[in-house]
């Protein structure tokens, strides 16, 4: 949930998706409809669907129960590296490298000077990441979650608060003066965009519990409109059916 979602738009969902769903075979139980209605508008819907299919995958290939091995966890719907690197470190305690934007810009500032990482990750961060990770597997996850947390709250990627970070004398690129380099991508505008029309889809689809006959109604452009539910149906988001459009079940 938190993929792309501040924290504050993710917690109330999630506190009450596990009041509903508390277990991997609670949710595998229910639909996927039930899982996109519960997802609310936290957007980039195509996650609650990945989870949702972990979870059958969960029932039914480890009996009910997360899997603790990489290999293992990479075989579920919508588990890639980071993921199921940071599942071994928070939910099992092992010494396992978890490399998000703010730990890699954390190391790329302290350890290379360089303001901001490349858009995806290189062998060389996994190898200086590794390197620097604690060999005993509490002392490691706890390092993981230290790092993100300096990243997330202290060396932010605008702003970044260095009177306030505990590594501040051993900052290379504070040191350095630190060095203007280039920026992020921002994120294209929502307002306007296909991904404000389908998430205006979206909405109407959870809103209503029986098939939707026509939804011109959510988005005046037409080629807009029906770009928005190809995509929708291609991600296997929505069906359409003989009584109008609709969540799949």
């Amino acid at each position: 949930m938190l993929q792309q979602t501040p924290v504050d738009r993710v917690l109330p969902v999630w506190q009450s998706w596990l009041e509903r769903w508390p277990s991997a075979p609670a949710l595998a139980q229910a639909s996927q409809a039930d899982a996109l209605r519960a997802w609310g508008r936290l957007g980039y819907p195509r996650r609650a669907i990945r989870l949702h299919a972990a979870a059958r995958a969960i029932v039914a290939e480890f009996a009910g129960q997360v899997p603790d091995t990489y290999e293992e966890l990479r075989r579920l719907p919508g588990v890639g590296d980071y993921t199921a690197a940071a599942v071994l470190a928070f939910a099992f305690g092992q010494r396992s490298v978890v490399l998000d934007v703010n730990v890699r810009r954390v190391l790329r500032r302290a350890m290379d000077g360089i303001e901001h990482p490349t858009p995806a990750t290189t062998a060389a961060e996994r190898a200086l990441a590794e390197s620097l990770l604690p060999r005993r597997h509490d002392s490691a996850a706890r390092w993981s979650a230290a790092v993100m947390e300096l990243g997330a709250l202290v060396c932010t990627s605008r702003s970044p608060k260095c009177g306030d970070c505990p590594i501040a004398q051993d900052c290379t690129w504070l040191n350095a003066g630190s060095p203007t380099g280039e920026r992020p991508r921002q994120q294209a505008k929502f307002t306007g965009s296909d991904r404000q029309v389908r998430g205006l889809i979206m909405a109407a689809l959870r809103d209503s519990p029986v098939a939707v006959q026509s939804i011109d109604y959510v988005w005046p452009d037409e080629a807009q409109r029906l770009r928005a539910l190809v995509g929708l149906m291609s991600d296997g988001l929505i069906v359409e059916t003989t009584k109008g459009w609709t969540l799949p079940q």
